[in-house]
């Protein structure tokens, strides 16, 4: 055993009743998972995910493909720059070959690696800043500020949904490498290197946010240690080199690196679609300060930062500016206290850099913000936090026996308002139900929170056979899906659940009026699938002459005239209106003008033809077909 393995196992022997508290904290707050399912991406990653359910097998195809495909059948490119975090869902595919579908245990996992993480901080803490050796360990800055990581009810996402086992081992193997390199700087032992680069790549595969320790090592190791240029260039050269191998392979699976000329038509992939520039960034910088808000106070929590729980903001909003304001301030302390206070420099500047990646400001990253982005960032956070009580809040205090408690009375009252809060937040990630309903309460103006609570209710609605319940769920249903179609008026999966409680309110009071009348307003925001179904099954079984007025209107009105899209147009009047009432001159006429229209005289010859047939004096069909035959 060489004297480094030896001082690190020492390391362990003296803090091992801080291990202990450490290790079981995550399962005090979060065994209750084990009775949980799969929530929200978990089937895009794990339980509907094909590559997954191919077990060992589909590794390679986990590590060769986009994170997407093995869920959507192929890359779509979805989001800006794609998706390649190939780790996770190997771990996923592991746990299939070895036991199926257990999410339970899947859960576990996720709580015995975050375990894990915190025993990481706990360490890596000490290296950046030792306690004192007579210091008892209970009252060191490393161990609090590891219990503050650990209780944090931000992290509660990450941790309660399986699939932010890739936050979790991205942040436990980027710190893992934060620690070697610390290590290697300053025994400058190479296997210290090859560990620090081999953990930074694995970090990288998990998710892309440990791309930012390119930065955070080099400086680390600069302001901690007394590394010479050659160690450093050493460390940093090797990160370099694995970032390069890292883009080189994203790019052969994926195709490109950003690909930021791709066109995302829809504010849930972007959703910064419609704002001016002014707004983009004043919404972006209000969302930065926000971040820092939910560290120091997190309430209230969700899972939904989508349109519009956070507004578009402008440059005359005070939020925009005292966040601008609350940053500016941070990158002046990082500057002041570059030489005195190394460990709030660091703190700042690793708190900076870790966000860069998700801040919108780099690239899009596919929503405002997420509790999740904020994971590898809160590490620097706690240990700020633990240092500025324990050890400079002492300072402006009077030495008294009483005052010299309150500090580490303040930070007592801290965690356990943490950990109260994580506790009560964790069984909001059991199920869908209990996601949806908490989000609704917090998200009010998120499109996304108020089409994903209706639905819920729209499935409950689906499952009974009591009339009377199945009215009021859908009943209850209604405005939150209206809600969200008067924040996104063409959100799919809002128009879809809209269609479909139409469609059962039909089924019990068979008000065929009524339900054309919801779907020609649906159709006027967006064609949906939901509708081309719901129209086969009611031809032949409704009334044939309100279907054929139905149909009429809104292919040769709305879409036709109205939105000019000739396509749609035909769909309506030829698949479906002539279907239903194959003679009504009517629709035969106005799918001769809309195939004139579109420039195809063959075709609107043909109807004007057929409309001629069944009235030869009819004067618009009689000039539909000359000017066809010209």
């Amino acid at each position: 055993m060489t004297k480094q393995q030896q001082k690190a196992g020492s390391f362990w022997v003296k803090n091992w009743q801080a291990a202990i508290l450490l290790f079981a904290l995550p399962f005090l707050v979060y065994l209750s998972t084990y009775s949980f399912g799969f929530v929200l991406d978990d089937k895009i990653v794990f339980s509907e995910n094909n590559f997954v359910k191919e077990g060992i097998n589909g590794i390679a195809r986990i590590f060769s493909t986009e994170s997407f495909s093995g869920y959507l059948g192929g890359q779509q490119n979805l989001v800006v720059g794609a998706r390649y975090r190939p780790l996770s869902i190997a771990t996923f595919a592991i746990e299939y070959e070895l036991w199926g579908f257990k999410p339970g245990l899947s859960h576990l996992i996720n709580v015995f690696l975050y375990a894990i993480t915190g025993l990481l901080c706990f360490r890596v803490y000490r290296q950046l800043r030792p306690d004192f050796k007579k210091q008892a360990w209970y009252l060191g800055i490393a161990f609090w500020a590891s219990l503050l990581f650990l209780a944090h009810p931000i992290h509660t996402e990450a941790v309660a949904n399986i699939k932010g086992r890739d936050e979790i081992l991205c942040t436990l193997l980027s710190i893992g490498a934060l620690f070697y390199g610390l290590q290697y700087a300053k025994t400058k032992r190479w296997l210290q290197l090859i560990l620090m680069g081999l953990l930074f790549f694995m970090g990288i595969l998990a998710k892309e946010n440990a791309i930012t320790f390119l930065a955070i090592i080099p400086l680390s190791q600069w302001l901690f240690t007394k590394t010479k240029p050659k160690e450093l260039l050493a460390s940093a050269g090797l990160l370099l080199l694995l970032t390069i191998i890292y883009l080189i392979l994203r790019y052969q699976v994926i195709g490109y690196l950003l690909n930021t000329d791709l066109e995302i038509n829809t504010i849930m992939n972007d959703p910064f679609l419609g704002m001016t520039i002014g707004q983009k960034y004043a919404t972006i910088l209000y969302t930065l300060g926000k971040y820092l808000g939910l560290l120091f106070f997190p309430h209230p929590l969700t899972h939904d930062y989508y349109p519009y729980h956070i507004p578009v903001m402008d440059w005359g909003d005070w939020q925009v500016w005292g966040s601008g304001l609350l940053y500016l301030g941070l990158i002046v302390a990082m500057v002041i206290f570059f030489k005195k206070r190394k460990l709030i420099s660091w703190s700042v500047a690793y708190f900076i850099i870790s966000l860069s990646i998700v801040s919108n400001l780099l690239f899009p990253v596919g929503s405002f913000m997420n509790e999740r982005f904020i994971f590898l960032s809160s590490f620097s956070f706690c240990l700020i936090l633990a240092y500025l009580i324990l050890y400079q809040l002492p300072k402006l205090l009077p030495g008294t026996s009483f005052f010299n408690k309150v500090p580490l009375i303040i930070i007592s009252i801290i965690l356990l308002a943490y950990s109260a809060k994580t506790i009560s937040r964790v069984p909001v990630w059991e199920n869908e139900d209990s996601l949806n309903l908490a989000a609704i309460k917090v998200s009010k103006n998120s499109t996304r929170a108020n089409s994903f609570y209706a639905y819920s209710l729209y499935q409950k609605a689906l499952k009974t056979k009591d009339r009377t319940e199945k009215k009021q769920l859908l009943d209850e249903a209604w405005p939150y899906v209206n809600k969200a179609l008067a924040i996104y008026p063409t959100y799919t999966e809002a128009l879809t659940c809209k269609a479909g409680i139409l469609a059962e309110y039909y089924q019990m009071d068979k008000n065929l009026e009524q339900l054309l009348n919801g779907f020609y307003g649906i159709a006027q925001a967006k064609h949906i699938p939901f509708l081309d179904q719901y129209y086969n099954y009611l031809n032949g079984r409704a009334d044939a002459n309100l279907l054929a007025n139905y149909y009429y209107n809104t292919g040769y009105i709305l879409f036709g005239k109205e939105k000019q899209d000739y396509n749609w147009a035909v769909t309506y009047l030829v698949k479906y209106g002539l279907k239903v009432s194959p003679n009504n001159i009517n629709i035969l006429e106005a799918a001769s003008e809309i195939y004139l229209a579109a420039g195809n005289k063959r075709e609107g010859l043909n109807y004007a033809q057929r409309a001629l047939s069944i009235n030869a004096n009819s004067p618009k069909a009689k000039q539909l077909f000359q000017q066809a035959s010209r």
